[in-house]
């Protein structure tokens, strides 16, 4: 690796675990990181066991005199990308590349409004990451990603060498994405409906429902043209029952916290194209009725 990839000026714009997970990565790898946030705080701490680490990062709350870098990295949640416009109309130049690290689908279409002519890079990225407060996270697994392959692609992977996150240049995103759906779609609302960890896929019931919910993503995906098949929903079931059992999905830490919750990103972009190509999915329909009652409730005990 050469000095001047060391050295690259990276924007990572949300502060959270993801955010958080990239940004500790990046500056031990030498990265020059700024950590774009919301709520400010002095220094991004990190817990891996029993050893913590003061992260080499700048911190900033405000996009005032900030000027477009390399790597714009989103680490926001997908439904507060539209929050995060005037940080990305402040880094994003022409040639700058927007790497956006979300669940859900359409991750380009988010960010178009914003980011000119910057190139865009859709990410997946796979860890256990756990936010404990404002600026400090807990590292269950050091996670690994999937990018398009291509040029922006072979770029992203060179930036993020030697940084411990391992990332694939995939042919077929498509699939890729569609996969990282389903690792989503049952995962996501059961923990956050039973507030349970990822232990609660142990459970047969759990388990039958989770299969449910995965066959109606994968028919979805499939119409979407993805290469999915039934085996991707054993595949999906079996990964969760490895993990473990502690390890809690991003869903199910925002309830925890009483932050906003990504369901119309998860469950509700299956169901929505879903209707599109006139698939029926009532149990994904029957559990973003139940997350959207869940979520107005947290809004209501909030205004109250």
């Amino acid at each position: 690796m050469t000095a001047a990839v060391a050295a690259t000026r990276v924007a990572v714009i949300g502060g959270g675990a993801i955010g958080g997970l990239l940004a500790a990565h990046l500056a031990g790898a030498g990265r020059d990181v700024t950590v774009c946030v919301r709520t400010p705080f002095d220094h991004l701490i990190v817990e891996r066991g029993e050893e913590v680490a003061v992260i080499d990062a700048a911190i900033v709350a405000r996009p005032d005199g900030l000027a477009p870098v390399p790597w714009v990295l989103v680490a926001v949640k997908a439904q507060d990308t539209a929050s995060a416009a005037p940080w990305l109309r402040a880094l994003a130049g022409p040639d700058s590349t927007v790497v956006v690290v979300q669940n859900g689908i359409g991750h380009a279409e988010r960010v178009a409004p914003f980011v000119g002519d910057a190139t865009v890079l859709p990410a997946l990225i796979y860890s256990g990451v756990e936010r404990l407060a404002a600026g400090r996270i807990r590292l269950h697994t050091e996670g690994r990603m999937t990018v398009p392959a291509g040029a922006a692609g072979a770029a992203f992977a060179a930036l993020m060498a030697g940084t411990g996150i391992d990332v694939t240049q995939e042919q077929d995103f498509l699939t890729a994405l569609w996969r990282k759906v389903l690792s989503n779609v049952a995962a996501n609302p059961l923990t956050t409906l039973t507030m349970r960890r990822i232990g609660v896929f142990q459970e047969p019931d759990i388990r039958e429902l989770g299969a449910a919910l995965l066959r109606e993503a994968v028919a979805v995906a499939r119409a979407e043209g993805a290469a999915v098949d039934d085996g991707d929903v054993e595949r999906t079931l079996a990964l969760h029952r490895r993990y473990n059992p502690t390890t809690g999905t991003s869903m199910y830490y925002d309830r925890l916290a009483g932050r906003p919750m990504e369901h119309e990103h998860i469950t509700g972009a299956v169901v929505r194209t879903a209707a599109r190509h006139g698939i029926p999915v009532p149990f994904n329909q029957a559990i973003l009725t139940l997350l959207r009652a869940l979520d107005a409730g947290r809004d209501a005990a909030g205004a109250s």
